[in-house]
């Protein structure tokens, strides 16, 4: 289905790319599958080392060394941490809007000594019809040691990789990846549910762990990136929405199985039977304008999907503690979620926005090669 199988554009069609990002993501569908064999830090890939694309280049062992990066570099005192990377350069390049994820990047580049600069769509000659490739060039001939790139188009961090020959952090591609917000979200996780800043990264880290992610899975990044992460450390992933939003194909999102033999990923329609088994639920949010076209009725969405405090309630005695709530954001208060969740003990939203800057620290001084 569209939306779940979308990858690397070709370089003919970047030039086109934010204003043709459906497109593209179609065009590139069968792209997703080749992907993963270009791996970042291998002798001979095509990536320069330290690029971070997709979670699929990622092995455990590189997510544990993440991990263990961000927990070295928040442990620092704020003057030793800010010798990291002095007087690199990095370029922030964003095609979409965006608080979190920019801010995040932004904050953690200049915490290490890193100097930074925005281009951003609406202010450079990407708005006068300057293509991605051509951009990234000009970056690179200023001085850019990395770019850490938002597009609307699937596929685009690999064209630029690919083009530039720099290590490109991938802060959200079209409907296909977001590899630093799967990330932070395993690193809330871990933390919020007692394993701990210096938890051994495995296999099985997460056995027991069920994480249901609700809404709409078809075109969200952030749903896809998680199920294809946390799998890989024993969690169990559990895909909750209507079909319109949530097709039978993202069974194939991972097609690893647990060392048990359980599948890796399920799919529950049924919204109040998945929290019942729930430790994790992340909310992801609900776009009107995409429910057009559909025979998706909001307020039956609304009433079937939406958590609120009663649902919760109606989880008693484990919804005092559990499930854990998650939502990458932005949220539409009121439609996929509540204020009175959003804001209460078992969120961890704010949470996920700080670790934001401790994984992205971490993110960046692999790709620019320091060594905290």
């Amino acid at each position: 289905m569209s939306g779940l199988k979308s990858g690397p554009i070709s370089e003919t069609k970047a030039p086109h790319a934010t204003t043709k990002a459906p497109r593209a993501t179609t065009n590139a569908a069968h792209a997703t599958t080749r992907a993963p064999h270009a791996k970042t830090n291998v002798a001979g890939s095509q990536y320069a080392p330290g690029s971070l694309l997709t979670v699929e280049h990622l092995s455990v062992a590189d997510v544990a060394e993440i991990l263990a990066s961000a927990t070295r570099l928040e442990r620092m005192a704020a003057a030793e941490r800010a010798r990291v990377l002095v007087d690199r350069t990095v370029a922030l390049l964003f095609y979409e809007s965006s608080t979190r994820t920019r801010t995040s990047f932004e904050l953690a580049a200049k915490s290490l000594g890193v100097t930074t600069t925005l281009v951003s769509d609406k202010s450079s000659s990407i708005e006068k019809g300057e293509s991605l490739k051509d951009t990234g060039l000009t970056l690179r001939a200023l001085g850019a040691e990395a770019i850490i790139l938002r597009h609307s188009a699937s596929g685009a961090p690999f064209l630029l990789a690919r083009v530039t020959g720099l290590p490109v952090l991938n802060a959200g591609d079209g409907m296909h990846q977001h590899p630093s917000q799967a990330l932070l979200d395993l690193r809330t996780i871990l933390l919020r549910l007692g394993l701990g800043a210096d938890a051994a990264i495995n296999e099985k880290t997460l056995a027991g762990v069920t994480v249901v992610i609700a809404g709409d899975i078809r075109h969200s990044r952030v749903a896809r990136s998680n199920a294809m992460l946390l799998p890989r450390l024993g969690a169990r992933v559990v895909l909750c929405g209507p079909p319109e939003l949530l097709p039978e194909e993202a069974l194939g999102l991972n097609a690893n199985a647990h060392p048990g033999g359980s599948p890796a990923i399920e799919i529950e329609r049924d919204f109040d039977r998945a929290l019942r088994s729930a430790t994790v639920v992340m909310m992801l949010r609900i776009q009107k304008e995409r429910l057009e076209g559909t025979a998706l009725n909001l307020a039956e969405y609304v009433e079937r999907y939406q958590l609120h405090a009663a649902r919760l309630a109606a989880l008693a005695p484990r919804a005092l503690v559990m499930p854990l709530v998650m939502h990458p954001g932005p949220i539409i208060r009121g439609l996929e979620i509540t204020g009175e969740v959003a804001d209460g003990p078992q969120s961890a939203i704010e949470d996920q926005v700080g670790q934001g800057l401790a994984v992205r620290r971490a993110v960046l001084v692999r790709a620019l090669g320091g060594h905290p």
